[in-house]
Parts: structure tokens; C-alpha cells; sequence
């Protein structure tokens, strides 16, 4: 196929998230909360175990009281806020305020890292003419992460969960993306980390490929070894 545009995934895809040590790191020192070695450590285990950093490890278990809001959690701003900070409501942090100082601090440009070869990936596309849309399950706006990081400029449209009330593999994302870059969804590839979400592109006619959900010292090419990008006429 002759690929006229390509939507990507956000996390776990373009960008990563920082660790939940860094995470917690950021915030206690914002605060100026200070705590020994030990109990910092597990507040770190206990907040992974509780799937609480958004883009983080997976919950080890979803209390039943969460598991509605949980399952919807990118169809809106409120959904997103009430499932993470009440997974992270299930660790007993020092510190007034520290569970929403933690979801503030996620949505920030300095919380995410893009991969090594996204710039060189996105600019090669944009070089090539191939529009570039990004499609996202969250719930909350992503644009200023790529402001910040300089990838902005490469992006023709975003269509995020949170926007539309629905959550990837709904194809209505997918059309959207496809619509808002003026591309029939044959001519479109779909860029992701995870085979449900992502793959669900698949049932609109898209091409699908796949990265891993590693940290970005662990894939410096894994974008650029799709072989999205060819070298201009």
C-alpha cells in the first residue's frame, strides 16, 4: 500500500512516561516532603502495585469500588481523574494534598520523555508529505507535551478519547483521525504499543504496525525500523 498518512499512539508509542520513583520523586520534592530511603521505597511499590501513574505499570488489582470508573477512565477528563487519583488513594502518602499533586504532575511536559527516534521518524514523514495524526485514550490535553518537546510542528490532527467520550478500539477514533487528515483509511497506517486498543484500527481498513512499551533507553529505533519513512523523490 501507498501510505498517505500515519496515526500514532501517545504513550508507550511516542512518548514514555518518567518512573513512578521519579514520579513520587518530583512531587515529595516540590512539596518538601522528606521521608527516609525505606519508605520512600515503598510508597514506590505500593503506588506501581496500584496501577496509580497513568501510562505506568498496570494496576496488580482494580478495587471493586474503582472497577466501573476504571474501565471508562479515558472517556473523560472527570472519568481519568477519579480512576487514578482514587488508585492512588490506596497508598497512604505523607503530605496534604499529595495524591493530586501526583495526577498534576503526570499531565506534565517534564513527567514524559519521546522516544529517540520519534523527531527524526515525524520529521521524516512531514519531509515526505505523509500527514501525521495522533490518536490517544486519555484524559487529558497532550498538546502541550509535544509544544514542549518540539514535535508539535510534525502533528496534522489529534483526536483524544477524552474529546469524543469514546475509547480506542471504537473505530469512531479511528474514522475521526482519518477524516480530520482527509485520508480514506486504506491509504493510513495506525503506529501503537498495545494489540487491543491500537489494533482495533484494523476493523476500519487501516494498516496496523506495532512498537514495544519499553523505556526509551531500551528502544532507541523501534519506530524508525517500521520503515514509515523513505528518502523524498
Amino acid at each position: 500500500m501507498t501510505i498517505k498518512g500515519v496515526l500514532f499512539d501517545f504513550s508507550g508509542t511516542l512518548f514514555r512516561i518518567e518512573s513512578v520513583g521519579s514520579w513520587l520523586r518530583a512531587v515529595f520534592d516540590e512539596q518538601g516532603t522528606v521521608t527516609d530511603e525505606e519508605s520512600f521505597d515503598r510508597y514506590v511499590r505500593e503506588l506501581t502495585d496500584a496501577g496509580a501513574l497513568p501510562g505506568g505499570p498496570a494496576p496488580a488489582r482494580v478495587p471493586a469500588a474503582l472497577a466501573e470508573v476504571y474501565a471508562a477512565r479515558d472517556e473523560s477528563a472527570e472519568l481519568h481523574r477519579a480512576a487514578y487519583t482514587g488508585l492512588a488513594r490506596e497508598v497512604r502518602l505523607p503530605g496534604e494534598g499529595t495524591h493530586d499533586a501526583l495526577y498534576a504532575r503526570h499531565m506534565s511536559p517534564d513527567a514524559w520523555l519521546p522516544y529517540p527516534d520519534a523527531a527524526q521518524v515525524l520529521g521524516g514523514l512531514r519531509a515526505n508529505g505523509t500527514a501525521v495524526g495522533v490518536v490517544s485514550n486519555i484524559g487529558w490535553d497532550l498538546r502541550p507535551v509535544f509544544r514542549a518537546h518540539g514535535l508539535d510542528e510534525f502533528v496534522d490532527a489529534y483526536v483524544l478519547s477524552f474529546e469524543h467520550g469514546v475509547q480506542k478500539p471504537d473505530a469512531r477514533l479511528f474514522r475521526t483521525a482519518c477524516e480530520r487528515l482527509s485520508l480514506r483509511p486504506e491509504d493510513v497506517v495506525m503506529v501503537g504499543d498495545d494489540r487491543h486498543a491500537d489494533g482495533g484500527a484494523a476493523a476500519l481498513g487501516c494498516g496496523v504496525r506495532f512498537v514495544d512499551h519499553l523505556p526509551v533507553t531500551e528502544r532507541p529505533d523501534g519506530l524508525r525500523r517500521l520503515g514509515l519513512v523513505t528518502d523524498p523523490a
